[in-house]
């Protein structure tokens, strides 16, 4: 057997779920093997081969998070591989247990079109560099690569050089294959007796105390409200984490950036915030100033989580849901049982009520309508709004980075944390239409909607083939106002030269039918009908809709343009 079939096979063995990638003659043979090969549930690996390697990266990253399983995205050496860099640095900040497999050329071979430092790259990324380093170790070093990717929870990048790919596996490592099973994670800990004492004590004793979850609290969604309702805390979730409390009427939906003015106040004027599994960066924070005039307590598994943007008045270490756990049975206790009023007034329901969904927020329509000069362009926000009302509630959500942000991110509901999949922990623009391609695929039940801006869209529609052939039921909301508006708006008033972000009107509809794609251009609400024809139809192809946009500065730039950027 050669180390490039073992390779494969240990992938698949160690429970490989989907594998993205774009195959050249360096990764070839790993690859096959790994999709003949049956995993721990005699399920092969389903493939899908995309058009970038940055769209593979993006994909396994958003699938990984939806389904929890382990997913792998295959690269040539050199330029493969950092082709797919940008969504790797994605998947770093996003935290996602990914596995990479990059052929690597052998060493020594520094004249090699495709030589770089591979391991040198990947750290540079914040990725774990791992690598085959003999045949005699082939099958082992492929096992702790997968095992520090789960355990760290960290993108792994395992480089496979070609002469030890063509080598012959060594015994002792063809007997390893027999006894190969997917790593085991270590049991989770709650936190200390005292810790659970102390928080419970801080939520009795709190006037208005507020629970914030991040994606690190998705396995601690009961708990969480059952110590909301005993404490008296409202409920809300980092950008992340945005769903996971859709079905408590004490939520808040998003805090920071993307929450409503009203639930920012909400947020504000708490004296208690109870945080887990949240990094409380400076998007959930509006750069520290939510964290002010309140005790902060933060509760993660990960030590490295404390304090890593904002200090704040105390850390415990412990698993979200036992540490939720414990501290509601503390409160049932304490509190026999009997909920505390706490911030849960008629009052403050009124007012999350008011403020919960951007859609209800007041706002004067902007759209231009079609004149004798002029076609006609359609406020960002009344374009969200209606389609919102149009689209199928199961559905996940991906939003890309820009000015126009904010309206795909807040103005489309989401029905829970699943279908919630935001990749702009690089804030980088252009992949949230991988991204959600990734989403649909662990979703298949549910329609896609990616919105995106004009910039974003050009960067990365060479994916819509991916989605076309596939029949992905997946929409695209093109916010296109011909330019980086961020930046225009941002430099709008030190200079009228901005000919480096605008540019030339672009037929995006035209080029989304190109890949086989139903598209339509929209300048007003009217030419939104036709997106009623789709949903009532087979689905079975990609719907871009072209979106002549109104352009103004959106609210996110008030968060986005600091003087700490």
């Amino acid at each position: 057997m050669k180390v490039s079939q073992a390779v494969g096979q240990t992938i698949a063995r160690m429970g490989a779920a989907h594998v993205f990638g774009v195959v050249g003659s360096g990764n070839f043979r790993a690859t096959n093997a790994l999709l003949e090969a049956a995993g721990p549930d005699g399920q092969h690996p389903q493939f899908t081969a995309t058009r970038h390697e940055m769209g593979a990266a993006c994909m396994a990253d958003a699938y990984a998070r939806a389904s929890g399983k382990l997913s792998v995205v295959t690269v040539h050496q050199g330029c493969g591989l950092s082709n797919a860099l940008t969504g790797i640095g994605e998947a770093v900040k996003a935290h996602t247990p990914l596995l990479v497999i990059s052929g690597d050329t052998p060493g020594g071979e520094y004249g090699s079109n495709f030589w770089i430092d591979q391991d040198a790259v990947i750290e540079g990324m914040g990725a774990i560099a791992e690598r085959l380093h003999s045949p005699a170790r082939a099958v082992t070093d492929t096992i702790r690569a997968i095992t520090r990717a789960k355990m760290n929870r960290v993108p792994v990048v395992l480089s496979m050089p070609l002469d030890i790919q063509e080598s012959e596996l060594s015994k002792d490592q063809e007997q390893l294959l027999t006894n190969i099973a997917p790593p085991q994670l270590p049991a989770p800990a709650v936190a200390s007796a005292d810790a659970v004492a102390s928080v419970s004590r801080m939520l009795t004793d709190a006037q208005r105390p507020v629970i914030l979850a991040g994606r690190g609290g998705a396995q601690a969604v009961a708990p969480l409200r059952q110590v909301a309702e005993l404490s008296g805390a409202l409920l809300t979730t980092s950008a992340v984490g945005r769903g996971l409390f859709n079905e408590d009427p004490w939520h808040m939906d998003a805090m920071g950036g993307f929450a409503t003015d009203g639930a920012a106040e909400l947020v504000h004027e708490a004296d208690l915030l109870v945080v887990f599994g949240a990094a409380l960066n400076r998007w959930t924070t509006r750069d520290g100033t939510l964290l002010q005039n309140k005790t902060v307590i933060q509760i993660d598994d990960d030590a490295t989580a404390f304090g890593k943007h904002y200090p704040v008045s105390a850390t415990i270490l412990g698993d979200a849901a036992l540490t939720a756990q414990a501290i509601r049975d503390k409160l049932v206790e304490s509190l026999d049982g009997t909920p505390r009023t706490g911030y849960r007034t008629t009052q403050v329901k009124e007012r999350l009520a008011a403020s919960l969904h951007w859609r209800d927020q007041a706002y004067e329509d902007n759209s231009e309508p079609a004149g004798k000069s002029h076609r006609g362009k359609i406020d960002p926000r009344t374009l969200t709004n209606i389609l919102d009302e149009m689209l199928p509630m199961d559905r996940v959500v991906a939003p890309d980075g820009g000015n126009f942000n904010a309206y795909p991110a807040m103005h489309f509901r989401v029905p829970d944390n699943l279908g919630y999949s935001l990749s702009l922990g690089f804030q980088s623009i252009g992949l949230a239409l991988s991204t959600v391609i990734g989403a649909a695929f662990a979703l298949p039940d549910r329609i896609a909607i990616a919105g995106v801006g004009d910039g974003g869209f050009m960067m990365s529609h060479v994916e819509l083939d991916t989605a076309v052939r596939h029949k992905i039921p997946l929409v695209v909301v093109v916010y296109n106002d011909d330019a980086y508006s961020a930046e225009v708006h941002h430099f709008i008033h030190e200079t009228s030269n901005l000919d480096t972000v605008v540019f030339p009107e672009t037929d995006i509809a035209a080029v989304a039918r190109g890949y086989g794609c139903q598209a339509i251009t929209v300048r007003q609400a009217s030419d939104l009908d036709a997106v009623r024809n789709w949903v009532d139809g087979p689905r079975d192809r990609p719907l871009v809709i072209d979106a002549k946009i109104t352009s103004f500065p959106s609210w996110v730039l008030a968060h986005s343009f600091t003087e700490n950027e």
